[in-house]
């Protein structure tokens, strides 16, 4: 008898992804227009660093690839729903990541606490997934929120049965896999511009409830948004601003030439290494680099022909503007990831009250982000973040109107507060900031039994082993409420409840009934196995003090156990 074959996982996870955007793209049409600005932006990137690196060719195929990477935002009413999403994305080999309680982060909180569904290696699409806290709201109104909740029922029976087939199987077939697929784009996550219970709606609306509204008076966990990847954050974001009419050809080209031309400084081989997957590090310093900064005008000049053409005039779509200001680190910091967004539109929506009566209105949610991902941090690189963004956003409420007015100016004092960081990979890796990969050299491979050194530094400088950045997988609570924030044009909602309630990582943990993996122990196991791997091929490993071997294979244990103990039944 032959052993049954299951579609694989994570080729359903990219299927899932490539149909969820071009349902969202149908759904939003400046969502497809953003995506060909991407595009656009990133082959100008591409084409001056083939200028910079005369050996870097990149197909369209591939760097739409690369381009490719999603990242989704719902919304979840009620508790067993949150467990039915933990399966259903756990069938696309996707599990939770961190707990983000987005009611603890300061003015901008909300009533939701959260996880990230992603696969635990080599990431290429995520899904924040927050559930809405109803005991946030005092009992009358959290009666009403429950009530209209528990009359919904988003996931059917076809998709319940699907996901309890794999479960049973540990997979399933193609002809389900497309099947579960499509219960996702048909009805799970698809926008009807339906809801319920219109009085409800604006009540909390009035009362600073955006958030909960969207989540309790639709039908459906219907995306939020759906985010590409950028190779150029600021060329991007002032090339959307250009499209949409936000900003004149004149204010364009030197913020473009502006943007270029720090690439054209920073874009080093770690830089090219942590931007294309596809791209080995051997390869990449095979490479000689040139100077271009002479390319960087006529690559601006090209840039904004292209897009001045029919096909991306944005202005003529309905939209709410650009946000004003990117969340994240600076733009010469190069560690977690930096975020940004069209605003949420406003869109029709027709409610039907319980006495049948139908309300003609509309609303605002769904929004348009962008993303750059950098290294992760170590705990002290990320306590040294958070410092310098508390700085720098201490320094933005002393005058709010600077990017508007003098936006040179305004990135000038933003980069300020973030100076205390290392700009490179060595640098940052020397202060102990942020995650690597090690591996030997051919060099340090030929010396072993000549090594004097442990340290892995020192290795790395004296040619021995190499050292790649980890890259960031995944979220940044405080960036993520700056967006709600901006988008909603609402900030944060204090809680109505008698007593404001405290919600916990094992709360959510218990919803799903399994445990949300650590990412920091994630990164910094993959870090550990890597020095091991890399002492042991050098024969320095017997040569290691016991107390940091120690330490590392713990480090490597704990990893490894992440993706077992996020099935694991609480």
């Amino acid at each position: 008898m032959t052993a049954r074959t299951f579609a694989d996982k994570v080729q359903m996870q990219h299927r899932l992804f490539a149909e969820l955007s071009a349902m969202f793209g149908k759904e939003v049409p400046l969502y497809d227009k953003s995506l060909l600005v991407n595009r656009v932006c990133n082959r100008a990137v591409c084409d001056l660093l083939g200028k910079m690196y005369p050996s870097f060719r990149i197909s369209d195929a591939q760097l739409e690839k690369t381009s490719g990477e999603r990242h989704g935002a719902i919304r979840i009413g009620r508790a067993d729903e949150y467990r039915w999403i933990a399966r259903f994305f756990a069938a696309f080999a996707m599990e939770p990541h961190n707990f983000y309680d987005m009611t603890s982060v300061g003015a901008k909180s909300q009533p939701i606490i959260a996880s990230a569904f992603r696969s635990t290696h080599n990431p290429e699409h995520r899904v924040f997934t927050s559930l809405l806290q109803t005991d946030w709201f005092d009992a009358a109104t959290r009666g009403r929120i429950e009530a209209l909740l528990a009359g919904r029922r988003v996931f059917g029976e076809t998709a319940r049965a699907l996901i309890e087939k794999g479960e049973r199987q540990g997979g399933l077939d193609w002809a389900d896999a497309e099947a579960l697929i499509r219960e996702g784009t048909t009805r799970i996550f698809k926008w009807t511009g339906r809801a319920r219970d219109h009085a409800l709606y604006k009540e909390l609306c009035d009362a600073g409830f955006k958030i909960a509204a969207d989540i309790a008076c639709f039908e459906s966990h219907h995306l939020n948004h759906l985010t590409p990847n950028t190779l150029c954050m600021d060329l991007y974001t002032s090339a959307m601003k250009f499209c949409m009419g936000e900003i004149d050809e004149a204010s364009f080209r030197p913020r473009a030439e502006r943007a270029l031309a720090h690439l054209e400084r920073t874009a080093d081989g770690d830089w090219m290494r942590l931007h294309f997957k596809h791209l080995d590090a051997e390869t990449i310093e095979g490479w000689p680099r040139q100077g271009a900064g002479a390319a960087v005008a006529p690559a601006a000049a090209a840039l904004t022909e292209r897009l001045k053409r029919p096909d991306l005039r944005l202005g003529e779509l309905r939209h709410s503007g650009f946000k004003d200001t990117t969340e994240g680190p600076s733009e010469d910091t190069p560690v977690l990831l930096r975020q940004d967004s069209y605003k949420a539109l406003t869109e029709p929506v027709e409610f039907v009250n319980a006495d049948g009566s139908v309300v003609k209105t509309t609303h605002t949610a769904r929004f348009g982000e962008i993303e750059q991902r950098f290294y992760a941090t170590t705990p002290a690189g990320r306590s040294l973040y958070d410092r310098c963004l508390a700085e720098a956003e201490a320094a933005g409420e002393n005058d709010p109107g600077l990017a508007a007015r003098d936006f040179a100016a305004y990135k000038a004092r933003y980069a300020q507060a973030f100076a205390p960081f290392p700009k490179t990979l060595p640098g940052l890796l020397d202060a102990g900031l942020v995650y690597a990969h090690y591996s030997p050299t051919a060099k340090g491979l030929a010396a072993r039994g000549r090594i004097a050194t442990t340290d892995a530094r020192q290795l790395v400088r004296l040619g021995y082993a190499r050292a790649e950045g980890l890259r960031y997988e995944d979220f940044l609570p405080v960036s993520a409420a700056g967006i709600f924030a901006s988008n909603l044009n609402q900030y944060g909602t204090k809680s109505t409840a008698v007593q404001r309630p405290v919600y916990t990582q094992a709360m959510l943990e218990n919803v799903m009934g399994k445990r949300i993996i650590d990412t920091d122990a994630a990164y910094r196991g993959a870090e550990a196995r890597s020095l091991l791997d890399t002492y042991e091929r050098l024969g320095l490993l017997e040569s290691l003090a016991s107390a940091d071997r120690a330490a590392l294979e713990a480090s490597a244990a704990n990893a490894a156990g992440a993706p077992a103990a996020a099935m694991a039944a609480v």
